[in-house]
């Protein structure tokens, strides 16, 4: 194929054209894409790199568009980019495009135009979904960073507690939020200056811990009142009732209620309509 510029491409070609459906395949540093016609003919295929600034430039100068898209790391912001841009975009379920995840053939250059030949025939075969809203990402990424703190406070805890044993001598009992520096009071003096700097760590990772707990709380109260009728249920506090709502955000997407079990994964073999996490790449 000869090779041209990707400004004379749109500007001698593809602006010409009546329809035209286009494939995105996002990496962490470039993404490639593929230009088709009605007829499924190439017009360009070119790379550009995964920013806000560049998919800007390269997308911002054409008109509306079919433009399809796997679901990853980076599909959130750059779906909702191109679709401020004016275009009409498909965000593939990464998993259920077989032509892609099956295929022998590992290059972006194929996955594009895969990505953008399904969504010339038929939408339907990429199995779309639709991203949450940035407000909504944001704020679940608020209780995603909580869970990682609360990751690495365990670790560091059952690490200190096992370092312990291994002389011969134990941590009081006590819940992973109650650890502080004051638990190494009854070690050996050698043990004790070895241990206190990472219980201090951990006594950090609980005023974050507790910090993302209050920053929960205001989200819920200022923003989803729906938290609140949630946690009327036994044993739902705002952390569980917070992750429910944002999971769903939009309840009115489906048409029947027993639906958003499916939505959950919490009926295997049932078709799930909505939204997978984003699978890194």
């Amino acid at each position: 194929m000869k090779k041209i510029s990707t400004m004379q491409a749109f500007s001698n070609e593809i602006l010409k054209e009546q329809k035209l459906t286009i494939g995105v395949d996002q990496g962490d540093r470039w993404s490639f894409y593929c230009v088709l016609d009605e007829a499924g003919k190439i017009l360009l295929e070119q790379k550009v790199s995964t920013t806000p600034e560049a998919m800007k430039q390269t997308f911002g100068k054409i008109p509306r568009r079919l433009i399809a898209l796997e679901t990853g790391t980076h599909s959130p912001w750059v779906s909702r980019l191109l679709t401020e841009l004016g275009h009409e975009v498909i965000v593939a379920h990464a998993q259920k495009v077989e032509l892609i995840t099956k295929s022998n053939r590992k290059d972006d250059r194929h996955d594009a135009r895969t990505l953008a030949r399904l969504a010339r025939i038929d939408p339907e075969l990429l199995g779309p979904v639709r991203h949450r809203s940035a407000k909504a990402q944001i704020h679940l990424t608020v209780i995603r960073a909580r869970a990682e703190l609360v990751s690495a406070r365990t670790a560091l805890v059952n690490a200190a507690r096992g370092l312990v044993k291994s002389f011969g001598e134990r941590l009081p009992k006590c819940g992973t939020y109650q650890v502080s520096e004051k638990l190494a009071a009854e070690l050996s003096a050698e043990l004790r200056d070895v241990l206190v700097p990472l219980l201090r760590e951990v006594e950090s990772l609980n005023e974050r811990i507790k910090e993302y707990d209050e920053r929960m709380e205001k989200i819920a109260r200022e923003s989803y009142p729906q938290v609140e009728l949630l946690k009327q249920v036994k044993g739902v506090g705002t952390q569980i009732a917070l992750t429910y709502v944002l999971t769903i955000e939009d309840p009115y997407r489906f048409p029947r209620s027993r639906e958003v079990g499916c939505f959950l994964g919490l009926r295997p073999g049932r078709r799930n309509s909505g939204e997978s996490e984003p699978q890194k790449k």
